[in-house]
């Protein structure tokens, strides 16, 4: 199964985003699947995960401000994320846990 970000942008601080990740194929028998950033110069970090019943896991940073969500009948899942700060500005992917080979990624840039 094949993953595509897409919905990423420019956005000012304390803006909001909703990124998508369509799959190529069922993500119904995925059992956790995770949106991850990568910004400049530094290596791929796990932003949350969300499990096939639906429990999920935010990383502090982001606890009360991205919300991970799964639609297994579109096979996709979504971030939506608020309050942005310009140290979320990153490439964000989605990917399995753990993550297979990564797939292309979506720009999100926040402007202080």
């Amino acid at each position: 199964v094949q993953l595509q970000a897409s919905g990423g942008g420019l956005v000012q601080a304390g803006g909001s985003l909703r990124l998508s990740c369509v799959a190529s194929g069922s993500i119904s028998t995925i059992n956790t699947l995770g949106w991850y950033r990568q910004a400049p110069g530094k290596q791929h970090e796990m932003v949350a995960l969300i499990g096939r019943s639906g429990g999920t896991n935010h990383i502090d940073s982001v606890k009360g401000r991205f919300t991970i969500s799964r639609d297994n009948t579109k096979n996709t899942v979504y971030l939506q994320m608020n309050s942005l700060k310009p140290e979320d500005t990153a490439v964000y992917y989605c990917n399995t846990l753990p993550p297979s080979k990564w797939g292309q990624g979506t720009q999100v840039t926040v402007s202080s």
